[in-house]
């Protein structure tokens, strides 16, 4: 199953008031772990940088001057994200972003189903704090690289996150949708491989002597005895 963790970084909150998406990060999951396979788009957002979005991600009009504009990018970002779900925390906020460029390039509105983790957050843990960066916390998440917010950092974040919010599974356990039951001559596999080094014997061969007197003074149908001998 593949999944799409995304996030934006924009110039404001709101699109309709006149801002734009300056960076989008996509990373590609599957069975909700990350291939890295990922995406990073800088968007220059043909106007000026407002100071309180800058002191947020650090993208300056300078640097985003000299990058393409979404019409140029839009091709590579659909490619990427296909049709396969979205996860995004606060979904609401990126997805309102994202096709309100999409409107402004003659595109269609994103028809990906978009799972959003601040809902799933909130329902798993009622009335505690739910930010991205409080996920981290909770889940202890490394994010001390993270000084300035970054649209590829934080959907790395994400993906992490949201790996714990799906049950913290482990790469190496992740079975396909429909294989239940297929791969077990693989499981066998696993269980029949030989250490290539044997672990040391636990016991002593005076203990093993021990042992094997002691069983030795059962009577001649003692279990132990017939099991000795095998």
């Amino acid at each position: 199953m593949r999944e799409v963790s995304l996030d934006t970084e924009t110039t404001g909150l709101d699109p309709f008031d006149g801002h734009r998406i300056v960076e989008i990060g996509c990373v590609e999951l599957m069975h909700h772990v990350p291939t890295g396979n990922n995406l990073q788009l800088y968007i220059n957002p043909e106007r000026e940088m407002p100071h309180e979005a800058y002191e947020v991600h650090g993208l300056d009009d300078e640097f985003l001057a000299k990058q393409p504009i979404f019409t140029d990018v839009i091709d590579q970002f659909e490619d990427f994200i296909g049709n396969d779900p979205l996860v995004i925390h606060n979904a609401a906020f990126d997805m309102k972003f994202l096709n309100a460029e999409m409107e402004w390039a003659g595109k269609k509105a994103l028809s990906n189903p978009v799972i959003d983790t601040l809902v799933i957050a909130r329902k798993k843990y009622p009335g505690s704090p739910a930010s991205l960066d409080a996920l981290c916390k909770r889940f202890e998440v490394d994010r001390s690289h993270r000084t300035l917010h970054g649209a590829l950092l934080d959907a790395n974040l994400l993906a992490r996150v949201y790996l714990e919010l799906s049950g913290g599974q482990q790469p190496g356990l992740v079975f396909r949708d429909n294989a239940v039951g297929e791969d077990t001559e693989g499981l066998a596999s696993v269980r029949r491989a030989q250490r290539p080094n044997p672990l040391p014997p636990l016991i002593t061969e005076e203990e093993k002597a021990a042992h094997s007197a002691f069983i030795d003074d059962f009577p001649e149908t003692a279990l132990w005895r017939t099991l000795k001998a095998g």
